[in-house]
């Protein structure tokens, strides 16, 4: 049972590439990295419960657990390749493995990216996805960087996942307005165009997986800086607006997590180009705060009042 599983996650999945000299089928696989190229690798795992609520469509699942890999190749502006999956099953359900790979497809097709390998076993439902990319040399983005001065900007809008998941817990989606709200919980878009356009550009570079919050901190101690954020600028949708309070809106968009956008930091002489360059690709970008001397983030409110957030992001092992 478990290869004919394997066999219908490749039929699904398959990607022609030529670097690819030997995919899924042996104990590896043989890959060749393009001369001139450096590779990007990164992995994450999703856990029923924790990462997707009980009950997410199988296309949805594999298709997130996709998008939060790729998300981490575009924040180091590298060009998505190979993909591995490790998938952890209570049994074997074949139309359940259907529609999971579909899913995963659906996401790796827009990138040319290969599965290549992986593996299956019997557990709780748990998906490890490692991903594979390539970035010139000495261009990758990175955390460290940030320089006093700089402008911090994020892509897309801030909240909506967090909103989603609220929504879901409370059993709502009555309208578009719900349902565009889960849609991005469920299917995150990885912003790899955008990576790839802040290269040269960005001094550093996060996904935000846990929370605008927690992630711009890690750019902040990476590059031994802080933050200033004007919360009355954190772009949100107008789905996001219309369902919440601007309370709750808010503190969705600085801690929620789960929305996959990308935060950077650019010098104030780029700062024109990169906004032209991402309302080209459709995704846009929108200036919250500064980097400034010193440590972590601070939150302004419109009254130029510093605000304490209840919550700073996600922490799988917070108490």
């Amino acid at each position: 049972m478990e290869f004919s599983l394997i066999d219908r996650i490749r039929e699904r999945t398959a990607q022609g590439r030529d670097d690819v000299r030997l995919g899924i089928g042996d104990d590896a696989a043989l890959l060749t990295v393009p001369a001139g190229q450096e590779l990007a690798v990164a992995i994450d795992t999703l856990v029923e419960g924790v990462h997707f609520p009980i009950g997410t469509a199988s296309a949805d699942i594999g298709w997130k657990a996709l998008a939060v890999n790729l998300s981490d190749l575009a924040a180091m502006g590298a060009t998505p390749a190979w993909a591995l999956l490790a998938l952890s099953l209570p049994k074997a359900e074949p139309a359940f493995i259907d529609e999971l790979a579909t899913g995963f497809a659906q996401l790796a097709r827009a990138y040319r990216l290969a599965l290549v390998g992986g593996d299956t076993t019997r557990g709780a439902l748990t998906l490890s996805v490692a991903v594979h990319g390539f970035v010139p040399p000495g261009k990758a983005l990175l955390r460290a960087g940030a320089q006093v001065g700089d402008v911090v900007f994020v892509t897309g809008t801030l909240g909506d996942a967090a909103a989603g998941l609220a929504l879901l817990q409370r059993g709502g989606n009555a309208d578009a307005r719900s349902a565009y709200l889960i849609e991005r919980l469920n299917r995150p878009t990885p912003r790899v165009a955008a990576g790839l356009a802040l290269r040269g550009h960005a001094h550093a570079c996060i996904d935000v997986s846990d929370g605008l919050l927690a992630d711009l901190g890690h750019i902040c101690t990476s590059s031994q800086v802080a933050a200033e954020i004007e919360v009355s600028l954190l772009p949100r949708s107008s789905a996001l607006l219309d369902l919440f309070d601007d309370a709750t809106s808010r503190q969705f968009a600085l801690s929620g997590g789960d929305d996959y956008e990308l935060c950077f930091t650019v010098p104030a002489q780029h700062v024109a180009d990169v906004q032209a360059d991402l309302a080209r690709l459709g995704c846009g970008a929108t200036r919250i705060g500064r980097i400034v001397e010193g440590s972590g983030v601070r939150v302004r409110d419109a009254d130029g009042q510093w605000l304490e957030p209840e919550h700073r992001g996600w922490d799988h092992f917070g108490v």
